[in-house]
């Protein structure tokens, strides 16, 4: 320090030959810069770079994913259809079927659209195999009244044409999006939606970072006012002078180590504190709306003092009740669209007595039913899901 303070005199004390310099500044404002809305940026910047994305999407696409799906026929019985339960359970041959409608349910969160390719037929007409197609090399092909008149994909150099029956509409690609007010043929993502959420989060972690990596170099600003001489530093002043501060203050290690100033130098801080910044509670904040712009309870994602819920068990079951079980049955009402004449079943739905979060839910069901008085035993049982005894 005293050798640091010693170079400091001599260079705020020697002779000025070129006056040009009356401050060494660190910091300069800036825009703020928002993430592009494309895929590659959205998903990078979001699923791959933010923990609370990252969390929110495979919490949401891991709990709709497991969800078993029952087939039934147009009277509403449930039907055994081995042939596309088979498919499902090993959609391709590099897939498993819970992971692939995990990937699935993923790119409908992230791109707003998600492509599933059929492959075959098999016998009957039946697809052979089930592929996903990444969303942002898939263009709809947009056609009359409404129905597109197929679909492109591109992968490297190649290119390739799906068509779709324009009379049916009926196509190789299942096409699932969410909903897009100003987009025809493709979906809005949660990611977009929540976009200047996650670009504010990820800002405040690399400004942490940045502070972590620069601890003792506050932004700010060493103003030379000396008593006599001219107030200006030379060039050669002013180069010595950075690489003194630099040296001795940058880093994690230096963090800490007083800055004695003498000679005419003052230090004149540019920015607002942590504390003036309320960084912290802006960074949860953020990750609130994240987490709302995914149907998910800020707790579930680790957000402190997010307790909306009085425990976690509610938690998980408003998840489920207001954004898994919806998702969980609009995708098994696409795919029973898509699939269900060639394999022989009405409808497809969500197994709900296979969700263990949704047991209180049960519990209140049965009870209300039990304690019914005026209903028969088949009434009960036709209230519950069950068919009627045999006699």
């Amino acid at each position: 320090m005293a050798t640091l303070m010693g170079r400091l005199r001599r260079l705020v004390r020697a002779p000025a030959p070129s006056p040009k310099h009356a401050l060494v500044a660190w910091t300069a404002p800036a825009g703020a810069r928002w993430t592009a809305r494309r895929y590659e940026t959205l998903a990078d910047e979001g699923y791959v770079r933010n923990v609370v994305v990252h969390r929110a999407v495979g919490l949401v696409a891991r709990s709709a994913a497991a969800i078993p799906w029952i087939a039934r026929d147009g009277a509403g019985n449930e039907l055994e259809v081995p042939v596309f339960h088979q498919l499902l359970a090993k959609p391709n041959p590099r897939d498993e079927g819970t992971a692939f409608r995990e990937a699935l349910i993923s790119h409908l969160l992230i791109a707003g659209n998600a492509y599933v390719e059929a492959i075959g037929p098999g016998r009957q007409g039946r697809p052979r195999e089930l592929h996903l197609l990444r969303p942002d090399r898939v263009r709809v092909v947009p056609g009359p009244g409404g129905v597109p008149a197929g679909y492109e994909h591109r992968d490297g150099q190649e290119t390739r044409q799906i068509p779709v029956d324009p009379v049916t509409g009926r196509s190789a690609i299942l096409h699932l999006k969410t909903f897009h007010p100003l987009d025809d043929w493709h979906g809005l993502p949660s990611l977009e939606a929540a976009a200047q959420a996650i670009d504010q989060h990820n800002a405040a972690g690399a400004w942490n970072k940045a502070l972590l990596d620069n601890a003792a170099r506050p932004s700010g600003a060493l103003v030379y006012q000396p008593k006599e001489g001219p107030a200006a530093l030379g060039d050669d002043q002013f180069d010595r002078l950075k690489a003194e501060i630099a040296a001795q203050f940058e880093g994690a290690r230096n963090a800490g180590r007083p800055l004695l100033l003498d000679g005419g130098l003052d230090w004149k801080p540019l920015s607002l504190t942590p504390a003036e910044m309320d960084w912290i509670e802006g960074r949860n904040a953020a990750a609130r709306e994240i987490a709302l712009a995914f149907g998910v309870p800020p707790q579930l994602v680790g957000v402190p003092d997010a307790q909306t819920y009085a425990n976690y068990a509610q938690a998980r079951l408003a998840l489920y009740e207001d954004t898994v079980v919806p998702l969980a049955q609009g995708l098994a009402k696409a795919f029973a669209r898509q699939f269900g004449p060639q394999f022989g079943f009405a409808s497809l739905e969500p197994d709900l007595d296979e969700i263990p979060a949704l047991e209180p839910r049960r519990a209140e069901r049965w009870a209300k039913v039990a304690a019914a008085a005026d209903l028969t035993r088949d009434e009960r049982r036709a209230a519950l899901g069950y068919g009627p005894l045999t006699p």
